[in-house]
């Protein structure tokens, strides 16, 4: 057995701003090697989380905010913009791009929403730099936020499971794809620090292996007994060995529960009901879109055929065929045992009891 920490130092922060300059943990390249992004346009900002450089819909979605400031000063730059008003139509263009990135992690939608409501608040002859000051101050606050949001959701999952504790965990829901020490994962970290001890079996994650390449790198740095599995390998495992519960993260939770989170987590929760293994989804309040009534109103990206025909540049697939490559799945709330999110636990999972957890809309849409 990996010898666990009783303290989970931070790793590889995936989203640094430092000097007024945004740094990017490229995760396409691990875990064989560690590079750093560090994107000058608005337009960089959006190809990394198109590319998946930077992922996890929290992570996402701080990154995009920190992409309006990159915006905000290239408007100076390059339209010379002295007032907050010359700036309004740049700052709307931005944000529209960084929204046509992906269209299923719901952070994404609401850190710009909140980047817009605050430059919309400042008045019309605002100088320029004291503008970009303000949006600074505010994507830093949405990052500083989820920092805290993670440590909750922990702090709350974690009395979920017992002494010892065997998880199942899919994609990766960890300090990678969040501003602080995860969600799913964070659960996980906050029990060993509590004294606790976990071992986590990851899903490999196809098509593009987040669990392989990330979750199990992740876990491992941090002396985390973790244990590598392919997608379809749940069944078996559940049938021999005693689980505890699974824990996965979500990139946009409806209304009513249903939850959408990497493609894979569907048959896993499936799985999990028929072998009675408690399914925990561990989210902030910020995945919740309370503007749809279900899961079957999530838009489901769907990302290139060569995800699936090939990996690394290496093609593994007949030339021409067919491809159906879904970038996630909806898990009905009828599977889900519970939702941990940082202002509480959400058990039953019905619409009701969602909205008496995590109250009122945070944001709506334009």
């Amino acid at each position: 057995m990996t010898r666990q920490t009783s303290t989970i130092p931070r790793m590889l922060n995936p989203i640094q701003w430092k000097n007024e300059r945004l740094i990017l943990l490229d995760q396409r390249r691990l875990p064989n090697k560690i590079q750093y992004l560090r994107p000058r346009t608005v337009r960089e900002v959006a190809d990394a989380i198109i590319t998946l450089a930077v992922r996890g819909a929290p992570a996402i979605g701080i990154a995009a905010a920190y992409g309006v400031v990159i915006g905000a000063k290239r408007a100076i730059t390059d339209c010379r913009a002295r007032r907050a008003a010359d700036m309004a139509q740049h700052i709307d263009h931005d944000i529209d791009q960084l929204r046509s990135t992906r269209p299923t992690a719901v952070n994404l939608f609401w850190a710009l929403e909140r980047m817009r409501s605050c430059f919309r608040q400042l008045p019309p002859d605002t100088p320029a730099r004291d503008a970009i000051r303000r949006l600074e101050s505010e994507s830093v606050k949405i990052h500083l936020e989820d920092e805290a949001c993670c440590a909750a959701i922990g702090r709350n999952g974690a009395k979920l499971l017992p002494d010892r504790s065997t998880v199942v965990t899919h994609c990766n829901a960890g300090i990678l794809a969040t501003g602080g020490i995860g969600t799913a994962l964070g659960v996980v970290y906050e029990a060993i620090r509590s004294g606790k001890s976990v071992r986590v079996y990851a899903d490999e994650t196809r098509p593009l292996l987040q669990g392989a390449r990330l979750t199990a790198f992740e876990l491992a740095h941090h002396g985390v007994d973790v244990t590598l599995m392919a997608d379809d390998m749940s069944a078996a495992l559940f049938s021999r060995v005693a689980v505890d519960a699974v824990i996965v993260g979500a990139d946009r939770i409806a209304r009513n529960g249903d939850a959408a989170n990497k493609i894979g987590t569907y048959p896993l929760a499936i799985n999990a009901k028929f072998h009675g293994v408690p399914f925990y989804v561990a989210a902030p309040v910020s995945t919740f879109d309370l503007s749809i009534a279900s899961g079957r109103e999530i838009p489901i990206e769907e990302r290139h055929a060569d995800e699936i025909t090939g990996f690394n540049g290496r093609t593994h697939a007949p030339r021409g065929v067919r491809v159906f490559n879904p970038a996630f799945d909806v898990t009905p709330r009828r599977l889900i045992t519970a939702i941990i999110t940082d202002r509480g636990v959400i058990r039953p999972v019905t619409e009701t009891e969602v909205i008496r957890v995590i109250g009122a809309p945070a944001w709506r849409r334009r």
